[in-house]
């Protein structure tokens, strides 16, 4: 099994993701970015910068780390993943854009993937670029063998909804249809976000448009997100253990249905710890810290002690049934794994 990671520009005074993939090379088979004026899943590009780049500058160091992850033999993955284009969704000049933006990086570094969420940008790519993998993005919740037919004209692969990473009966039927359509499946291990979130697409909205709402005097000041709220409320916080996260420990029992696998790193303060984690397959820490987003300041001074999870928690968390026994079992597991700081080992 090897991993996908997320594309960040290096934070002030940090590591260059280069480096940082540098040392995992064979343990890595892609990296994912998005292009740098253009909405995507998250933030954009310059938000985990302390302090503006220009954006010259920042084309400049961004296509020079493609160059450089391309020399070691890796997968470029672009991101045109925004939930929300507004009145540009079906446009001629987003598809202009696109082609633009495509050509351009397919004269200097090549595109192995392109990940999207519209139909527009998918049916463009597989007519005027078909040796480019066009991936569907974990935000369209393809969750079951219909959802993949239905947009099987337009993707070459999918990636999983992330609620379906417990259920091993569904992933396995998404994957056998996979196989015999030639399509590819894919999972992302370590996301923070709620289980079946309320608000997801409200707030997924929110973020594509988030360079405008920053420029915006009239915009609020935050964009609200459930979890953040949801979690403030210790009575809440056994729903972090009903998440789809996955932790290192249990990445193999997936090796049967996915040869790569998502790790969420666009935006997460330390991606060094997420990649060596999940490619050593272990993990002694604030289970909290591997994930983006991390809520983990919502805990403090508690943290869930990886080490302290029970032998028992994949068979017991990939269940699907739902009863009182199944409760008592992850608020046992909270009282074992949720513990203060000096605790922790």
């Amino acid at each position: 099994m090897k991993f996908a990671v997320g594309y960040q520009l290096p934070r002030p005074g940090g590591e260059s993701l280069v480096d940082i993939v540098g040392e995992y090379r064979t343990h890595i088979d892609e990296v994912y970015f998005p292009w740098l004026d253009m909405p995507s899943g998250r933030s954009p590009l310059s938000a985990t910068l302390d302090d503006d780049m220009a954006p010259v500058a920042m084309q400049q160091h961004l296509e020079a780390d493609l160059k450089a992850f391309r020399e070691m033999g890796l997968k470029l993955n672009l991101l045109f993943n925004a939930s929300c284009y507004g009145k540009l969704a079906f446009s001629r000049t987003l598809s202009n854009k696109v082609r633009v933006v495509v050509g351009h990086l397919a004269d200097i570094v090549g595109l192995d993937v392109v990940t999207t969420m519209s139909p527009t940008i998918a049916k463009l790519l597989q007519t005027e670029h078909p040796g480019i993998d066009v991936r569907a993005s974990v935000n369209m919740r393809l969750d079951t063998v219909r959802s993949l037919r239905y947009v099987a004209d337009l993707f070459d692969s999918y990636s999983m909804q992330k609620e379906c990473n417990r259920d091993l009966r569904r992933i396995a039927e998404m994957k056998t249809w996979c196989d015999h359509e030639g399509k590819r499946l894919h999972m992302l291990a370590n996301s923070g976000c709620l289980g079946s979130c309320s608000l997801q697409t409200f707030h997924d909205n929110l973020v594509a448009h988030e360079k405008e709402l920053s420029e915006d005097d009239d915009a609020e000041d935050d964009i609200p997100a459930l979890c953040w709220q949801f979690y403030r409320d210790p009575g809440h916080w056994v729903e972090f253990l009903r998440n789809s996260w996955v932790r290192p420990e249990d990445m193999h029992h997936y090796e049967p249905w996915f040869s790569v696998v998502k790790l969420a790193t666009r935006m997460h303060a330390n991606p060094r710890k997420v990649i060596a984690a999940y490619v050593e397959g272990k993990f002694a820490g604030n289970l909290a810290d591997l994930l983006e987003p991390g809520h983990g300041v919502l805990f403090a001074p508690r943290v869930f002690d990886n080490s302290r999870f029970p032998d028992d928690w994949f068979e017991k968390s990939t269940s699907t049934e739902s009863s009182p026994e199944t409760d008592r079992y992850y608020a046992d597991v909270l009282e074992r794994v949720l513990v203060d700081t000096a605790e922790s080992t």
